[in-house]
């Protein structure tokens, strides 16, 4: 089982950066990958970035290629937001998966992007 715990969320102006961090503990050796979504007011839950654990690319959500960046380190899963924009305004939340056990969330962390 993994855990997660999210971090980073806030207001922040149009054209502002913000951080995200997921530290994850417990067994991730059964991961294949592990990512950030998004949920805003209305919409379905959307992949925004994952990384797979194999050494391949990450893969992003079109609207945000470019701009935010999904890095990892021996205990934690960042993502790095820049130029953000209202329409990133959203819940973010930390995802494991593994194809044994499925998929695993965190708690969900709120970004807000107004001026």
């Amino acid at each position: 089982q993994v855990q997660l715990v999210e971090s980073g969320g806030g207001l922040v102006q149009p054209g502002g950066s913000l951080r995200l961090s997921c530290a994850f503990s417990g067994n991730i050796f059964n991961l294949y990958s592990m990512g950030w979504y998004r949920q805003a007011p209305g919409d379905s839950r959307a992949m925004v970035a994952t990384l797979p654990l194999n050494g391949d690319m990450p893969t992003y959500l079109a609207s945000v290629r470019g701009r935010f960046t999904i890095s990892r380190d021996t205990d934690t899963l960042y993502l790095q937001m820049d130029s953000l924009k209202p329409e990133d305004t959203a819940v973010y939340y930390c995802n494991t998966f593994s194809f044994r056990t499925g998929s695993t969330w965190g708690q969900g962390t709120q970004v807000t992007v107004s001026s």
